[in-house]
């Protein structure tokens, strides 16, 4: 997606090998005709499998999901990092470790929200080592539900997370496929 490979290379700032912030237009200011977008090229990459229903991550995928959701006209979940006392006390939970945030954590999603019938794709900002993305997976297997692919705006695929994942047979989609952060310079895959 030519529009937002131009925006990470004009707008991103690449700290170190290994992270790349786009927070001036992604997920914490956001570009919103850039959300635009993204959101009509998931749908049109994932316009046939029937989607009954978006799955994501808080935060900073709720933004992307929402948007994305007004194209298949498809509710919204977000799995929640957080324990509190409005959260159902039935859940199905998935195990995460953030390589951000140097920690373990669960994401949960209330059982009421995700039914067995639901047909789910999942939408994230960053794809790196497929954390995220895998607890999402076990929520979506533990409900029981059809998992049609994962959407991602930004994969550094030189973490290796995507290969992972798609060699369990999970159909992956990266709009932006990073191939290298090699002294401030971005190198895409394609």
């Amino acid at each position: 997606m030519k529009l937002l490979t131009d925006k990470i290379i004009k707008e991103g700032r690449i700290i170190g090998d290994h992270i790349l912030k786009v927070d001036h237009f992604l997920n914490h200011q956001l570009d919103v005709p850039l959300l635009n977008a993204i959101g009509k090229a998931f749908k049109e990459i994932f316009q046939n499998e029937s989607i009954t229903k978006i799955l994501t991550a808080e935060v900073s995928g709720i933004a992307i999901a929402a948007i994305t959701a007004q194209y298949f006209d498809v509710p919204v979940v977000f799995a929640k990092k957080t324990e509190s006392l409005n959260l159902d006390k039935e859940t199905y939970e998935g195990n995460v470790y953030s390589y951000t945030r140097q920690r373990q954590y669960k994401f949960r999603v209330s059982k009421h929200y995700l039914p067995a019938s639901d047909r789910v794709l999942i939408i994230d900002d960053f794809l790196a080592k497929g954390e995220a993305i895998r607890g999402l997976c076990e929520i979506v297997e533990s409900a029981g539900a059809t998992l049609v692919g994962a959407g991602v705006v930004i994969e550094k695929h030189f973490q290796g997370g995507g290969d992972k994942l798609r060699a369990q047979g999970l159909n992956i989609q990266a709009l932006a496929s990073i191939a290298s952060m090699k002294e401030g310079t971005i190198t895409f895959l394609h």
